[in-house]
């Protein structure tokens, strides 16, 4: 018996994720193996968020708090700001899909850049929705290109800053360029997953925009810094309407109650996060030593990855490096062809990409 689907869906990319370690090891036979195609947090989550989540199994049998109180409370108190313009989402992929939903009608355009964070397409197309895409001037984000883009039938525009996947920040006064030269009642999404490793002093403070008023979701993550990936937790700060539309498509019970104990957690967990940033500091200093000893141009990074260009096609260089045990993620993914994305890991595991990209590299492989 066949069956149809609603036809804005069947062009829809089904989203490939960095390849899990245990299925490399199961496919090679290898024993050890490094991952550094996700941007996960290399050391881990939070001491206490570890705790918070044995406590939070014991009552695994209840449904969680469906408005996420203690969360968004912590989170209110955080950034000083209403908590009622607060929602929280099973990671930022269901925060985008909320905006997506809520704002996106047939024929409908959202702006993005190009390349960038693939979960905006699939949120807008789903809704038979338009995407125009504004490639990036210098891998960074072009934001007088975007407001050319704009016309009658923009509903959203999606900046992600620092942009995935190429690491790259636009200043605040870029942001206010294009905040004040919209048209009324266009939303800007500012993605700001990576927000946590920028140390450029004039990233903006995002959440002025919405205490302004502004038609503004700003988006933040505890996948990253926080080193809580697996429990899929994000939330947006925005203003209490657009609030209130985003929980009306948001499904019930959609965080799960040792997710929400584990976010709280983290949030008191400054030391953790410090460590995190210090290592990520560290570990980007060293990449950038060890690509120009190489002689591999990279693009500077604000987050905790950064592209390399392999000065050719960058899937074999892909392929060799998982014989090697090394996960990156290959260019092609992004419209990239010559780079490799990479993950900053542990010193270790940054040593050993190093080793194997050498070896693997065109000319010096044998």
């Amino acid at each position: 018996m066949s069956v149809s689907a609603r036809p804005e869906i069947l062009g829809l990319k089904v989203y490939v994720a960095g390849k899990p370690i245990d299925e490399l090891k199961r496919e090679l036979g290898l024993t050890e193996v490094i991952k550094l195609a996700s941007n996960e947090n290399p050391l881990g989550p939070s001491p206490r968020a570890v705790q918070a989540i044995v406590e939070a199994a014991s009552t695994v049998n209840l449904y969680p708090l469906q408005d996420h109180y203690y969360l968004r409370q912590k989170l209110s108190q955080r950034w000083n700001t209403d908590m009622e313009g607060i929602v929280a989402g099973s990671g930022l992929d269901e925060m985008i899909e909320f905006v997506g939903t809520a704002f996106i009608g047939p024929g409908d355009e959202a702006i993005v850049p190009d390349p960038s964070f693939s979960s905006y397409d699939h949120a807008v197309e789903k809704m038979a929705g338009h995407l125009i895409k504004v490639p990036l001037k210098d891998f960074t984000v072009d934001v007088r290109a975007m407001l050319a883009a704009v016309t009658p039938k923009t509903k959203l525009v999606f900046v992600c800053n620092p942009n995935n996947p190429t690491g790259t920040t636009i200043s605040a006064t870029e942001v206010d360029y294009l905040l004040d030269h919209l048209p009324p009642g266009v939303v800007t999404v500012l993605d700001e997953a990576y927000a946590e490793f920028v140390d450029r002093a004039d990233y903006p403070q995002s959440i002025n925009y919405v205490k302004a008023g502004r038609p503004v979701i700003v988006q933040r993550t505890f996948s990253k810094v926080y080193g809580l990936a697996g429990l899929r937790v994000g939330y947006v700060i925005t203003t209490p309407q657009i609030a209130g539309y985003l929980q009306r498509v948001r499904g019930p019970f959609n965080v799960s109650s040792v997710a929400q104990a584990a976010a709280v957690a983290a949030l008191d967990d400054e030391e953790h996060v410090r460590q995190t940033v210090a290592n990520n500091r560290a570990g980007k200093e060293y990449l950038y030593r060890e690509f120009e000893r190489l002689g591999l141009p990279y693009v500077p990074t604000q987050t905790n990855f950064l592209i390399v260009d392999v000065k050719g096609p960058s899937t074999p260089v892909y392929q060799a490096l998982l014989r090697q045990g090394v996960i990156v993620r290959q260019g092609t993914f992004f419209g990239l062809p010559t780079m490799l994305r990479v993950s900053i890991g542990t010193m270790e595991e940054n040593r050993r990409f190093i080793q194997a990209l050498e070896k693997v590299l065109p000319g010096n492989a044998s």
